[in-house]
């Protein structure tokens, strides 16, 4: 659809509350609950914390209010917001591989919430609490059966897509609105649960007394900052589309930056707390990895007293961290369709849940392929949208001029000059040295011929999205060429 074009009103979020939870929401999901307690128990415990917290408010803040900022600018989802501010049918490929790239993402990030959604399910039904439950062959059972991981994935594509034709207002808003705050009471409850178990305290002691030679390792540095970015969502074009359907008087460095970055680690630290308590009181290794909480954490239900209820409250918790970040992820790619095709939302939601459907299934039928593709996109996919849409940002409608004019319009929160460098050359940098560090620290390992793979489909889609682009875009509305690019 032109920009010349007429437009319909554009819908708006209907409260402040209702913004700040969908964007919870959709920055709290696996990369807290599920990845976070793991990767803190790889590295060193309080030290890993450290790094992560230093870092969430030195990159993922000022990014996260930028890609905001930008979406409320231009009320676009991803490819309408390169053109308007870029001005060229080329350029709009960039905003393609953000969504490209988005819908990579989510394609096995659905399977992932059909896994949620089972042991919701079973949790419910009290199987972890059953005599002779075993959480290996449960788990086995599962993940081996590709009719069931298929149809759980199935199952969370339609629901997924039964909130989202509703709309911002009447669909994200109306779920996340109830659902963040049960994550956070089921969170709390199931923290103070843990610690007052015989030897839970272990578990915070871990977590609160660092191994500071951690912080002199690399790879300590590397796990936090991809924490960090998988954890905020940075750079998936949900900032930008959820800052698009704000109004000219909300508050962007509030809601867009501090209010989803303070939550972002609330939520994660109460992970934690959920989690270590339980797994020092019972022995378990706390540097499990992914295996923490589907197996580790599943088996000590049944020790505990009113051990039903507990799974119930933990995993039900685990599926909505999960459930609501698929409908931020999801909802970039419905808001450009709607936006770039003449499909009205339900057709819109139907093409993207059934794209994301059909891409997700050689990720939910094969485990070993879910991990390639996260390998792939999410070493070498993510930090190229992220530097993408930064540099959007900073090298374009530049960083001083968002800030005067559009960041602080209306902000409880001012921001200094000091974010001007931080978006102009930090991140940039940043995600180049993540782009960088993926293809150095796979030479000569397994991972090898994945990376160079990957390399090369990552340059491949740019330059075929800029192709496509160039050909099929819309023409950039009048006078968008001239945004001047700001000076720090």
């Amino acid at each position: 659809m032109s920009d010349s074009d007429p437009r319909t009103a554009r819908e708006e979020w209907g409260s402040r509350f209702g913004f700040l939870m969908a964007m919870l929401g959709a920055m709290v999901g696996a990369g807290n609950i599920w990845r976070m307690p793991f990767t803190t128990g790889e590295n060193g415990g309080g030290a890993f914390l450290v790094a992560y917290i230093l870092l969430l408010y030195l990159i993922a803040v000022p990014g996260l209010m930028a890609e905001t900022m930008i979406g409320r600018y231009t009320n676009y989802g991803v490819i309408g917001a390169f053109r308007k501010v870029l001005g060229s049918k080329r350029a709009q490929g960039l905003g393609l591989v953000v969504l490209i790239v988005n819908v990579a993402l989510m394609s096995y990030y659905a399977p992932i919430i059909g896994w949620a959604l089972y042991y919701a399910g079973h949790s419910i039904l009290m199987t972890f609490t059953q005599p002779g439950f075993q959480p290996q062959a449960f788990w086995e059972g599962f993940i081996n059966n590709p009719a069931l991981v298929v149809g759980m994935h199935t199952v969370t594509m339609a629901g997924l897509a039964g909130v989202l034709v509703f709309g911002i207002r009447r669909g994200i808003e109306r779920v996340v609105k109830w659902m963040i705050p049960l994550l956070v009471v089921a969170l709390v409850a199931v923290s103070i649960r843990g610690i007052t178990l015989p030897g839970g305290m272990e578990g915070v002691a871990f977590v609160f007394t660092p191994d500071w030679g951690y912080l002199t390792r690399g790879s300590t540095w590397v796990a936090a900052l991809s924490q960090a970015l998988f954890s905020t969502g940075l750079g998936w074009g949900i900032a930008l589309t959820y800052g698009s359907y704000l109004s000219r008087y909300d508050d962007v460095p509030l809601g867009g930056g501090l209010f989803t970055a303070i939550g972002n680690t609330s939520i994660g630290l109460l992970a934690v707390f959920a989690t270590f308590p339980v797994v020092f009181a019972f022995g378990l290794e706390p540097s499990a990895g992914s295996n923490l909480l589907f197996i580790s954490m599943a088996q000590v239900f049944p020790e505990l007293p009113g051990g039903s209820l507990w799974a119930i409250v933990f995993f039900v918790s685990f599926f909505f961290a999960t459930f609501t970040s698929g409908l931020g992820i999801t909802e970039v790619a419905v808001t450009t369709v709607s936006e770039e095709t003449r499909l009205s939302r339900t057709s819109a939601v139907l093409a993207s849940c059934g794209a994301i459907w059909l891409f997700g299934l050689p990720s939910a039928y094969s485990s070993a392929f879910l991990g390639r593709m996260d390998f792939m996109f999410g070493s070498f996919g993510l930090p190229l949208a992220t530097l993408s849409i930064i540099a959007l940002v900073a090298w374009k409608f530049g960083p001083e001029r968002a800030r005067v004019l559009d960041l602080n319009r209306n902000a409880g929160v001012y921001i200094g000059s000091w974010w001007n460098p931080v978006v102009k050359y930090v991140i940039p940098v940043v995600m180049v040295f993540i782009l960088g560090y993926g293809v150095y620290s796979s030479i000569g390992t397994v991972n090898q011929r994945l990376m160079l793979l990957g390399v090369a489909f990552m340059a491949a889609l740019v330059v075929v999205s800029t192709l496509v682009m160039s050909v099929i875009g819309d023409e950039p509305p009048s006078g968008s060429a001239a945004v001047p690019g700001g000076d720090d």
